[in-house]
């Protein structure tokens, strides 16, 4: 006997429809799945047939053919057990209920427990794409599957449990829609905390307002690390289409908070310098997201940035540039989104110390440069704002003042950030970071004394056109910052300072 029902298969953070045949015949007792199933889809066959036992239902005995459709696709994962248990019973005869209406997805313990999957998100986006409104996940993941409308999510603790919710008996309670809350991040960690740090506070606000990289140079103890962790709490709230996209990349991954299924802050992502280049920008024998994608419309901090290897340093360009990283397989390409705020921090020296107010160095010249070379030109021209953190001196660590507080910082950047959503509206552009040179011609055209300043500067500094185009779009940010349409002269002066840096430490 024959039997079909629909499945979603998963390919990077996209998902596509899967019909799952199952054939029953007489013959010689065999098992097979065809329809370019991977390591994990095969051994499906061991979890689906001790299930099927331990749920007390019979394991036909004869010829058993699967074809996951289209079979011109990789099959990845364990999210097809269970449809592929049903798909059986069905083709049996132990299972009379129409299912055409219907999407199944998850993994099968061998007691016949559904367990937790990835990527169950996407799953539910795409059988609601489809036209198909129930959904049957796990129940570990109904949560996830219903922060999306539209559908009915039913969540699945045990095979027996589905078999009867199909049959007509005790029914599976429906699961309600997941409501969205937007959280806080923790009151630990606010602007007020860091002392002093004047400009360096001025230089993260410009890069939450706008969305850019940001490189951090000061010694050890100088706050460069306690900066990048609160700058998170300045950034704009995700829009829930933010949210979606940013939730489909972690349940992918695996790391989605079931207690709390919907990602609304903005992410942080603090790899340590002995990260692989896949570990960083995706890959793996079943390519995976990198740290570069978990961070996708929030932060990617690279401590010690001098101490990340060469290669894992370079393969961030590309993705920096475009806003995606490609990973491509013989199998075929993935594509995942990197639209990333990269804040790096790092020490002038080795020891840590060149050009202290108070410290000796004790680096050589040679030992000096070696470090700073670590870092290449092309990887600093991709990164907006170069400033300088220096040391905090006693007088305002002990100073009893009122430093200014995140939620102060981020009122601020809200308001230039409704600024750039105005006048970017319909172009699919979200902040000046992301302005491609057409729209930089059209919005961001300095005025006659402005002009004047940055092409003497272009001449002076040597710089090159990609830092050109960054210094236009800092300049826009903060013209925004300050209310102003049109960017004046000041506000290329204070685009140029902060990407002044690289000439102190690069070209000594």
């Amino acid at each position: 006997m024959f039997s079909r029902l629909k499945s979603v298969g998963l390919f990077g953070i996209d998902s596509y429809m899967i019909e799952v045949e199952a054939d029953v015949s007489t013959g010689l007792p065999g098992f097979d799945i065809v329809g370019l199933p991977d390591a994990a889809v095969k051994e499906s066959r061991d979890r689906v047939r001790a299930a099927l036992k331990n749920s007390g239902f019979k394991f036909p005995l004869g010829k058993i053919t699967i074809n996951l459709a289209p079979a011109d696709l990789k099959k990845e994962g364990s999210v097809y057990d269970l449809p592929v248990l049903l798909a059986i019973l069905k083709a049996s005869g132990q299972l009379k209920a129409e299912l055409d209406d219907c999407v199944f997805a998850g993994e099968l313990s061998l007691d016949g427990r559904v367990r937790e999957a990835g990527g169950i998100l996407a799953i539910a986006i795409t059988a609601l794409e489809n036209g198909i409104k129930k959904v049957f996940v796990p129940e570990g993941n109904a949560a996830e599957a219903a922060v999306i409308g539209g559908i009915e999510v039913y969540g699945v603790d045990n095979v027996k449990q589905l078999i009867e919710h199909i049959n007509g008996g005790q029914e599976i309670g429906r699961t309600p829609r997941t409501k969205i809350y937007r959280t806080e991040y923790s009151s630990s960690l606010d602007f007020s905390e860091v002392k002093g740090q004047l400009a360096a506070k001025k230089a993260l606000e410009v890069a939450a307002a706008g969305g850019h990289n940001l490189l951090m140079i000061g010694p050890p103890g100088s706050g460069k690390s306690m900066l990048a962790k609160r700058l998170p709490t300045i950034l704009p709230e995700m829009t829930f289409e933010e949210s979606i996209e940013t939730t489909k990349i972690h349940s992918i991954a695996g790391i989605l908070d079931r207690k709390s299924p919907f990602v609304s802050l903005r992410p942080f992502r603090s790899p340590h310098h002995t990260v692989s280049v896949a570990g960083l920008a995706g890959g793996g024998a079943v390519p995976r997201p990198g740290e570069i994608s978990l961070a996708h419309n929030g932060v990617l901090f690279l401590d010690e940035l001098p101490e990340f290897r060469r290669d894992v340093m370079e393969a961030m360009r590309q993705p920096l540039e475009d806003g995606c990283v490609t990973i491509s397989r013989v199998a075929g390409s993935l594509t995942y989104p990197s639209e990333v705020m990269l804040v790096a921090a790092m020490n002038p020296c080795p020891c840590g110390f060149f050009g202290h107010p108070t410290k000796q160095c004790t680096c050589s010249p040679a030992a000096v440069r070696k470090y700073l070379s670590k870092i290449s030109g092309p990887m600093l021209d991709r990164i907006d704002l170069h400033i300088e953190v220096p040391p905090v001196n006693y007088g305002e660590l002990n100073s009893t003042s009122k430093e200014e507080s995140s939620a102060e910082i981020r009122e601020r950047v809200n308001r230039a950030r409704r600024i750039q959503a105005e006048r970017y509206r319909g172009t699919g552009v979200t902040c000046n970071a992301r302005l491609t040179p057409a729209m930089l011609k059209k919005y961001c055209v300095p005025d006659a004394a402005a002009e004047e300043y940055l092409r003497l500067s272009f001449d002076r500094l040597g710089m090159s056109a990609r830092a050109y185009d960054r210094i236009l779009k800092v300049a826009r940010t903060v013209a925004d910052l300050s209310g102003s349409e049109k960017i004046k002269k000041e506000h290329i002066f204070s685009a140029i300072s902060f990407r002044s840096l690289d000439r102190k430490y690069w070209n000594e």
